[in-house]
Order: structure tokens, then C-alpha cells, then sequence
């Protein structure tokens, strides 16, 4: 099977898994920290969702 990443063959592409809690107004993100394999939970307004990850490293 055969994966298109956009990216030019041989660049390395980090995968990262993001679960996301919506609400009303305040939405949690959960993700595992790539380094320690710690569990994080992020609480965000759901005015600020999407700064939030345009402003994260891309995964």
C-alpha cells in the first residue's frame, strides 16, 4: 500500500492522535506526548479551536 504525504519521497512524517471532547463553549483536546507517552488534556474555548492548531508543529 502506497501512502501520499505531500511531501517529497523520503521526508519523515510524524504521526500524532488528537481526540477531541466538543461542548458548547470549552472543547478538551487529549493527545499523547510524542517524547514521554504522557497523556495530555488540553481544555480550549471553542472560539480559540482552530488557533490552536494552526499555531501547533505540524504532525
Amino acid at each position: 500500500m502506497q501512502v501520499f504525504t505531500g511531501e517529497p519521497e523520503g521526508s519523515e512524517m510524524k504521526h500524532t492522535t488528537v481526540g477531541v471532547d466538543i461542548a458548547k463553549s470549552l472543547m478538551q483536546i487529549h493527545y499523547i506526548d510524542a517524547e514521554t507517552g504522557e497523556i495530555l488534556n488540553k481544555p480550549v474555548r471553542r472560539v480559540a479551536f482552530l488557533e490552536h492548531f494552526a499555531n501547533r508543529a505540524r504532525a
